[in-house]
C-alpha cells in the first residue's frame, strides 16, 4: 500500500524537546511554569497590538472564557458563523445563552456582514438584542473585519474574533487575532503550529488577561486555605505542552510559506477550470492552513474523495454549517445559501507544511484524472 497522506499533520520544528526537556529538568511539569510566561510573552510580541496572552488548554476554553468576560449568561443570544467547526457554537451553549447562526459571504466565505446586520436589526426588533458576535477566519482565510468590526461598533455588540486556523494571517499588514473585543487561537494537532492540544485568550487589556487566568485555574481565592467566590475552570496550558509551542513559534514564518507554497502548487498544476479556488482580496494575506477547491457538483466532489481514499491520501469534505447540524436545528438561522452550497462543493486537499514534492503530485494525479 502507498504511504498515506495526511490532510494535515503536525510538524516538529527542532527546538521543542529542548524546552520541553527544561520542564523536565527543573521539575515545572504543572499548568504555570518559566515556558508557559514565555509562550504568552513570544506570542504577545509577535502579534503586537497591544495584546494579552493567557496560553490556555484549547480553542474551545479561549471561546469559553472569552464570553464569560463579556457577561453572557443563561438566556442570552450570540450571534455566530454558521460555516465553521462546533467548537465555536459549542461554548455558547456552555453558558446556557443560544446560538443565532449567520451564513457566509463568498468573497471569504466568513460570516457575511449583509446577513449579520439583517439578524441584528431582526434579534434588536424582537427585544432580544445580541450579547455577542463570534466571527471566525476560516481555513486561515480573514473574515470581512473591516465591515464587521464596522457593525459591530454600529449596534455596540462585542465581538470573539475565532482565529483557532488563521495564526500568520493578515488584513492590511495587521496579524489575524488583533482585530476582535477578544480573540482566540487554537494550537491543536493539524493547526499551523502545534502543542499537541492547547489554544490561547487574546485580549486588549491585561485586566481581562488576568481574569481568564484566575478563572481557568478553579478561580481560587486569594487565601491561605482553598475558598472559591466564583465557578473555575481547568483551563491552564501546562509548562510542558507551552514548551513544545515555544519551539514552534520559532518555525511559524516558514510553516506559513510551506503552507502558501502548496495552495500555490495546487492552483498552477490543476488542469481542470471547473475547479475553483478561493482567491486572496486586496490587502488580504492568507496563512493558507489548508487548501479548499470548489467542484461542480457534490457528485463530483463525492467522487474525487473516494479517490483520494482509494489512493490513501486523506481529504474531507468542508465544514457541514452549524444550522445543519442536528444538535442546533432548533435554533434561528439567517441563510442566503453560500454556506450550504460550500459544503455540498467543497473539498479540503492535503496541506501539511511538511507534505513532499512527490506526494503533492500524488495528489495532483488524482485531480487531473477528473
Amino acid at each position: 500500500m502507498k504511504n498515506k497522506i495526511w490532510l494535515s499533520s503536525p510538524h516538529m520544528g527542532g527546538t521543542e524537546q529542548k524546552y520541553v526537556q527544561e520542564a523536565f529538568d527543573t521539575n515545572w511539569v504543572a499548568p504555570l511554569g518559566p515556558n508557559v510566561n514565555a509562550f504568552e510573552d513570544s506570542l504577545e510580541n509577535y502579534l503586537e497590538e497591544g495584546s494579552h496572552i493567557a496560553a490556555l488548554s484549547s480553542g474551545t476554553a479561549a471561546i469559553h472564557l472569552a464570553l464569560i468576560l463579556l457577561g453572557v449568561t443563561k438566556g442570552d443570544e450570540v450571534l455566530c458563523q454558521s460555516f465553521t467547526f462546533s467548537a465555536s457554537a459549542n461554548p455558547i451553549v456552555y453558558q446556557g445563552a443560544t446560538p443565532v447562526f449567520i451564513d457566509s459571504e463568498l468573497e471569504t466565505w466568513n460570516m457575511c456582514p449583509e446577513q449579520l446586520e439583517i439578524a441584528i436589526l431582526h434579534r434588536i426588533k424582537n427585544g432580544k438584542k445580541p450579547k455577542a458576535i463570534i466571527a471566525v477566519h476560516l481555513y486561515g482565510m480573514p473574515y470581512n473585519v473591516e465591515k464587521i468590526s464596522e457593525l459591530g461598533k454600529k449596534y455596540e455588540i462585542p465581538i470573539i474574533e475565532d482565529s483557532a486556523e488563521a495564526l500568520g494571517s493578515k488584513v492590511s499588514n495587521r496579524k489575524c487575532g488583533t482585530f476582535g473585543d477578544l480573540a482566540i487561537l487554537s494550537f491543536n494537532g493539524n493547526k499551523i503550529i502545534t502543542t499537541s492540544g492547547g489554544g490561547a485568550l487574546i485580549s486588549k487589556s491585561k485586566q481581562d488577561k488576568d481574569t481568564a487566568v484566575f478563572l481557568a485555574t478553579q478561580a481560587r481565592d486569594n487565601a491561605q486555605h482553598y475558598q472559591h467566590s466564583q465557578i473555575g475552570y481547568n483551563y491552564r496550558m501546562s509548562n510542558i505542552v507551552a514548551g513544545i509551542g515555544r519551539g514552534q513559534l520559532e518555525v511559524l514564518k516558514d510553516r506559513v510559506a510551506a503552507r502558501r507554497f502548496n495552495y500555490n502548487f495546487y492552483k498552477s498544476t490543476v488542469k481542470n477550470s471547473d475547479f475553483k479556488f478561493l482567491n486572496e482580496p486586496k490587502g488580504y494575506y492568507s496563512n493558507r492552513w489548508l487548501t479548499c477547491i470548489l467542484t461542480p457538483s457534490n457528485k463530483i466532489s463525492k467522487k474525487i474523495r473516494l479517490s483520494f481514499e482509494q489512493e490513501n491520501i486523506e481529504s474531507r469534505p468542508l465544514w457541514k454549517p452549524m444550522h445543519l447540524q442536528p444538535v442546533f436545528k432548533d435554533c434561528l438561522s439567517f441563510l442566503n445559501g453560500n454556506s450550504e452550497q460550500l459544503f455540498n462543493r467543497g473539498l479540503c486537499l492535503p496541506s501539511g507544511s511538511n507534505i513532499t514534492e512527490n506526494e503533492l503530485n500524488r495528489v495532483i494525479g488524482v485531480l487531473n484524472n477528473f
